[in-house]
């Protein structure tokens, strides 16, 4: 019995050291290696690389002449927009000179790339009326009979055909010259045969005065022939304020 006892207490003493040994050895989790690695892995960043696509990116100048002018043709007929030109700015004005030209950048021709162009020693805001093109406005009121006559500011473009110095788009002061589609010999004849109902004036589109007249038959003929007179020197025109079509 006494051994029993003894063996017990040396198997919890056995258990007492093992437990105090497993205490004092190192936590393999917290080890001073990985601990110091792990140390390291936190203060010190290494920089990574990523390649990037570069991102090809065109001027609006130059995607705007790209998507204007035509492709696979010959070089000498694409227009001014199109083409490059050594112009002499020092030039004799009105006279007719000779300019080499090439097709501007990523434009796709055939033929010669260099060719020559006659033009005129103009800056495109000089040239003729019939080697421009100019935007319609409607925002205007023509008034008849003013001297000088209305004018309006309006955006111009020069000619593909036509070379210039200068920009070829540019703004110009023209008359104030627009039309609704009213017909004068349409209001004339509406005015001698109908006028006294009132149709000339219905038909500008002056609708009081229309009204007007026919309540009082024509003004009993005297506003009927008043109108005829005014409609045929072009006095009364629409009531929108545009010109006549002739």
């Amino acid at each position: 019995m006494v051994e029993v006892r003894k063996c017990v207490k040396l198997k919890w003493i056995i258990s007492a050291f093992v437990f105090i040994v497993n205490l004092t050895q190192p936590d393999p989790s917290t080890d001073g290696s990985e601990g110091g690695a792990g140390l390291l892995q936190s203060t010190v960043k290494i920089p990574t690389t990523t390649t990037q696509t570069p991102t090809v990116v065109r001027s609006t100048s130059q995607s705007s002449h790209i998507d204007f002018c035509p492709s696979k043709v010959e070089c000498s007929k694409l227009g001014g927009l199109c083409i490059d030109c050594n112009f002499n700015s020092s030039c004799n004005y009105g006279e007719e000179y000779e300019a080499t030209c090439t097709a501007k950048k990523d434009i796709v021709c055939s033929g010669a790339s260099s060719f020559t162009r006659k033009y005129p020693c103009r800056y495109c805001y000089q040239l003729d009326h019939w080697q421009y093109d100019c935007n319609s406005s409607t925002k205007c009121q023509v008034v008849r009979g003013a001297v000088p006559a209305d004018r309006i500011q309006v955006q111009c473009k020069v000619k593909d055909s036509v070379l210039c110095l200068g920009r070829r788009k540019f703004y110009k002061a023209v008359p104030c010259n627009w039309t609704s589609g009213y017909k004068w010999i349409t209001a004339l004849v509406l005015s001698i045969t109908l006028g006294g109902f009132g149709v000339d004036r219905f038909y500008l589109g002056l609708w009081r005065e229309g009204i007007g007249k026919l309540f009082s038959f024509g003004g009993l003929g005297v506003w009927t022939l008043v109108d005829a007179i005014l409609i045929a020197v072009g006095y009364i025109g629409p009531a929108d304020g545009s010109l006549y079509i002739l």
